[in-house]
């Protein structure tokens, strides 16, 4: 592992094909790739790699191209247009050619098993594919066993899920993040008829993986249960603040729309600045203990990153509060007016100081108590894991469980699996 962070920008919304186009783009093994996809037990199909100009930019495109006989289901999986439809526009009857393709999850893991690819790979398409599995068989009302894959079964979307398994495996990054899912609004046309955006599918994975939505007045669907389920099978932090760019890759979608069908990857690395704050101080000397708790509490609600005060001796022997507060530039003179407005200061002392942080991540670990959010901050080596009050205080609220048990039990697990 090199150390590099993947970071997919959606505002154009995520599908498979978007996906594996902006990590070819980016250096992904291709010759692995076809290696991967020819040794599947399907029929029928064939991929293209291209370049595209889309909004006047140079664009990698991943097309998989589907025989005659697969035609008229396949894509609408993924895209929900026009489809049912053969090139001549003559609608065929949907159970004509269906046959080979009533797969289920069992018969889907199994060609995947067999494929000539490596056990990182195989581990990422098997996710992907029971994350949408699980998402399907919850928008249906059935088993898992009995989704009837004819969507998800579908020959492009084994390519596909095949490929992005292929694909980030080889990159080799340690970190996935992922920007908000930008996705449209309205209806599209399915397999059984008309559903809501976002799709049933798309909401179902984001329930369940806390996958950030972001509605857009776009019309249409921008983000794919497979795009979707990519994201929950491999994001592994949130997006760093700061960040320098190694290497970019764009991938194109496959509809001209509003948004600019462009999903852009970039390798990122660390950014060499330094972090700064402002700290700012002032003694108090005429206010009770509930004017300077009120004041550190707003200060706090309106983005300081620390205020607390503490009792100290003026002239004269005079008890008083000295009041500190930690914040960005940014939000300075926001916070200095605060203060003004909420003691009786008249005057604030401020210095600009470099701070040395850990790398923050979060991470989602399942205790005998249930998934908790837990905070990995990690520098030079040494880490520490602390749960995050409020992920471990829901807990404790929803079971009836004391604080202190629950975060014992937490720290166990996380000791555990260290």
């Amino acid at each position: 592992m090199d150390g590099r962070t993947l970071y997919f920008e959606c505002y154009s919304g995520i599908s498979g094909d978007m996906a594996v186009a902006a990590m070819l783009d980016l250096g992904a093994d291709r010759a692995a790739l076809d290696r991967a996809l020819s040794s599947l037990d399907l029929e029928g199909f064939r991929t293209e790699v291209t370049r595209v100009s889309k909004s006047g930019l140079d664009v990698c495109d991943f097309n998989v191209i589907l025989d005659e006989d697969n035609h008229d289901h396949d894509s609408e999986y993924l895209y929900g247009h026009e489809h049912g439809h053969d090139h001549d526009g003559h609608h065929h009857d949907h159970h004509e050619h269906h046959h080979h393709c009533h797969r289920g999850l069992p018969e889907i893991l199994g060609i995947i098993d067999d494929a000539d690819m490596t056990d990182g790979a195989k581990s990422v398409s098997r996710r992907i594919f029971e994350i949408i599995g699980a998402a399907e068989a919850k928008a249906h009302g059935v088993p898992v066993e009995q989704v009837h894959f004819h969507e998800v079964g579908a020959v492009d979307s084994i390519v596909d899920v095949v490929s992005l398994g292929v694909c980030i495996d080889s990159l080799g990054v340690s970190d996935v993040c992922f920007s908000e899912l930008y996705e449209g609004t309205g209806c599209i046309r399915c397999q059984h008829g008309v559903i809501p955006v976002p799709a049933p599918a798309v909401a179902n994975i984001a329930e369940a993986h806390s996958l950030p939505l972001r509605i857009t007045s776009s019309h249409g669907e921008y983000v794919t249960p497979t795009g979707a389920a990519f994201e929950a099978a491999v994001r592994t932090r949130d997006v760093p603040r700061t960040f320098g760019i190694d290497r970019i890759g764009m991938g194109a979608g496959k509809r001209e729309s509003e948004r600019s069908g462009i999903l852009r990857a970039m390798l990122i690395v660390p950014a060499p600045e330094t972090d700064t704050v402002v700290k700012l101080e002032c003694n108090v000397d005429d206010c009770t203990g509930e004017v300077m708790g009120y004041a550190a509490e707003r200060l706090m609600l309106e983005g300081a990153r620390d205020a607390h005060y503490t009792p100290v001796f003026m002239k004269k022997g005079r008890p008083a509060y000295m009041l500190t507060v930690i914040c960005t530039e940014a939000d300075r003179e926001r916070m200095e007016r605060i203060v003004f407005e909420e003691t009786s200061t008249v005057g604030i002392r401020r210095s600009v100081m470099d701070r040395t942080i850990m790398d923050r991540r979060i991470e989602e670990v399942d205790t005998p108590i249930g998934t908790v959010k837990v905070k990995v901050c990690t520098v030079d080596g040494i880490e520490k894991a602390h749960p995050e009050y409020e992920s471990l205080a829901a807990i404790c609220r929803g079971k009836g469980i004391p604080y202190r048990d629950a975060y014992e039990t937490v720290v166990a697990s996380i000791r555990s699996r260290r």
